[in-house]
């Protein structure tokens, strides 16, 4: 069965977030979407997969009441369901940085379209950097960039603190997934002096979408937070698995390690991985197992 994924995200002021939860719950379960909405005071962010229509339905809906269409709003396609249950959820912020003075309704960065990307990070004045955690820069990043090597996004800040300088980093390029967290990155770089900022527009998902393979400075592929853990170019599944000990990307020769157990631990989690918890991933595993052989 092909299902549409829908990604999106806005940066709007919303009220009565427990209103607008109950209502979007009940249309997740009427048009048999799944994925996960969070809903904060500034704004939405979330991914839904599910029957053309049903997304259809979910996105015009989601227009009307949050203007997402305003926002960044991409679509891809998967064969199977990508999330197991629709989930939608109250947040602090719909990109936790816990910085108020990163606020993108008043300040972000320059936007720049994917077709332009690659103009703009071959300029060696530019400081190109990836603003995504550790685990994701493993799986494929632009070729030259700065990985900052942060566990959470909520760490970019100290990152930018210590690491760089406005006085030196004149010009800076940034990217992420799908540009929300940009949008704050590059929001709280402004607050902090640097003069011109950049972001790629719609993220790494837009740019593998609109950037012909032949042109392209990618390299590796892009990791999405949901069952396909990675796509490529063209928004192409790819052989990318996750660890559901730890949830660690896996490639084909981590999976092949002996730490390897399929819903149980890789090679990153094994050495931490106590008894009962390896006995309750071993159940886990076996009745997904009992699901799938019917």
């Amino acid at each position: 069965m092909l299902l549409t994924v829908a990604t999106f995200y806005r940066f709007v002021a919303l009220h009565d977030l427990p209103a607008l939860k109950a209502a979007l719950a009940a249309l997740c379960a009427q048009t048999r979407t799944r994925g996960t909405i969070l809903i904060a005071p500034e704004g939405i962010n979330g991914t839904l997969a599910g029957p053309q229509a049903g997304v259809a339905t979910m996105v015009d809906q989601l227009d009307r009441s949050c203007g997402i269409r305003q926002g960044e709003l991409k679509y891809s396609t998967a064969y199977d369901w990508p999330f197991a249950r629709a989930k939608v959820r109250i947040r602090p912020e719909i990109i936790t940085l816990r910085a108020p003075e990163a606020d993108p309704s008043q300040r972000v960065g320059a936007y720049v379209s994917p077709r332009d990307w690659n103009a703009l990070i071959d300029d060696p004045q530019v400081l190109v950097l990836d603003t995504r955690n550790r685990y994701e820069t493993k799986v494929g990043g632009f070729a030259g960039a700065v990985d900052p090597a942060i566990d959470s996004f909520i760490d970019f800040k100290a990152y930018v603190d210590t690491a760089l300088d406005p006085a030196e980093h004149r010009k800076v390029a940034m990217f992420c997934t799908g540009g929300i967290r940009c949008e704050k990155a590059s929001a709280y770089m402004l607050s902090k002096g640097f003069e011109s900022v950049f972001h790629l527009k719609g993220g790494i998902l837009q740019y593998l979408e609109d950037v012909p393979q032949a042109d392209s400075r990618w390299q590796g592929d892009c990791y999405v937070f949901d069952s396909r853990v990675a796509v490529g170019h063209g928004l192409a599944a790819t052989d990318w698995a996750a660890c559901y000990g730890c949830g660690q990307p896996l490639s084909a020769d981590e999976r092949a390690s002996p730490a390897f157990e399929e819903g149980v631990s890789c090679a990153h989690c094994i050495d931490r991985l106590t008894d009962e918890k390896a006995a309750a991933l071993r159940e886990r595993q076996r009745q997904i197992m009992q699901v799938r052989q019917g």
